[in-house]
C-alpha cells in the first residue's frame, strides 16, 4: 500500500521558516557578542560649566576642525557663536601630513608608503585653565602605490586620508573624555562613540 503524502500544510508546519532562522541565528550572535565582552560606548558627556565649546585650528576650513565641532556638538556641548564670547576652546596647534617609504622595488622605486598624520591640540575652559594639557597624537596606515599605477595610488590614499582624518577625531575626543572624567569624576565612565 503507498504511502499518502503529507498534506503542504503539514509540510510547512514541521520546516522552519525562514524568519524563524533568521532570528535563531540574531539571538545566537547577540549572546555570543555579550559573552565576549563587547559593548556599546556611552557618548562623551560635556559638562554644562564648558558650555559653550570652539574649535580652533591655523586652517579655518580645516576637515578635522569641522568634524571635532560637530562631534562636541552631538555630544550635548553648545557651539560658541560669538568670536568675543568666553568659550571652552579645542584648540588644535599643527596638524601634519607625511608619507614614509617602507618597501622598494627591484628598480629601486618606493612602492609601499605609510600615511602618517599627527596632531598637537589641547582644551582650554573659559576661564583659561587647561582641561586636557597640550599633547600630540599619530596615526599612520601603510598602503601600496605601484610606480606604474598612479591613478589607483592616489584613490587609495585620499580614502586613507579621509579613514585617518575620522579616526583622528575619535582619538581627540577619547582623550578629551578621559580627561572630564578625571576632572568631573561624577561622569566616570563615559566614553566617546566614533563620529
Amino acid at each position: 500500500m503507498p504511502v499518502a503524502a503529507p498534506s503542504s500544510r503539514l509540510a510547512r508546519m514541521r520546516t522552519p521558516t525562514l524568519a524563524v532562522i533568521r532570528l535563531a541565528c540574531l539571538l545566537a550572535l547577540v549572546a555570543v557578542t555579550g559573552a565576549c565582552g563587547f559593548h556599546l560606548r556611552n557618548a562623551i558627556t560635556i559638562p554644562a560649566e564648558l558650555n559653550p565649546v570652539r574649535v580652533v585650528a591655523p586652517d579655518p576650513y580645516s576637515p578635522l576642525a569641522e568634524t571635532l565641532a560637530d562631534a562636541m556638538i552631538s555630544a550635548g556641548a553648545q557651539g560658541a557663536t560669538d568670536p568675543m564670547q568666553p568659550a571652552t576652546t579645542l584648540q588644535i596647534f599643527t596638524e601634519r601630513w607625511g608619507d614614509t617609504p617602507i618597501s622598494i622595488d627591484e628598480l629601486g622605486r618606493a612602492q609601499e608608503f605609510s600615511l602618517r598624520y599627527a596632531v598637537i591640540f589641547a582644551l582650554i575652559d573659559p576661564s583659561g585653565n587647561v582641561v586636557v594639557p597640550r599633547q600630540a597624537v599619530e596615526l599612520s596606515r601603510d598602503y601600496v602605490a605601484p610606480p606604474t599605477d598612479s591613478v589607483g595610488a592616489t584613490s587609495e590614499r585620499e580614502l586613507l586620508t579621509k579613514e585617518l582624518r575620522r579616526d583622528m577625531s575619535t582619538a581627540i575626543l577619547r582623550r578629551v573624555g578621559a580627561a572630564l572624567n578625571v576632572t568631573h569624576p561624577e561622569r566616570r565612565g563615559n566614553e566617546v562613540i566614533e563620529p
